[in-house]
């Protein structure tokens, strides 16, 4: 005898929503243009992600601002302070100068 669902779901339980990775559908189009600028920055770029930073986070904050997604601290999604990005750059530049 089975104890799931037809589909072999779980009747009864309720289901647990992902920490991240899953948010609102802008339906109001709120973010549009900072998504269109990270998407041409990305076709522009050949899908290298690293080059579009700035525009996944002005994306990320337009949806933070318009309550698209939880508030959380752009260190919290990968994103480093523009000083901490210099510090790092200059220890690069340091390191090949050598």
């Amino acid at each position: 005898m089975s104890t799931g669902g037809a589909f072999g779901g779980n009747r009864g339980a309720r289901p647990v929503p992902p920490e991240k990775g899953v948010f609102p559908l802008d339906h109001m189009h709120l973010c549009d243009s900072e998504k269109k600028e990270y998407i041409s920055c990305l076709k522009s770029e050949g899908h290298n992600s690293e080059k579009c930073r700035q525009f996944s986070k002005k994306y990320l904050e337009c949806r933070m601002e318009k309550n698209l997604m939880a508030k959380q601290d752009m260190k919290e999604l990968g994103f480093r302070d523009d000083k901490e990005l210099q510090a790092s750059a200059n220890e690069s530049d340091n390191v090949k100068n050598v």
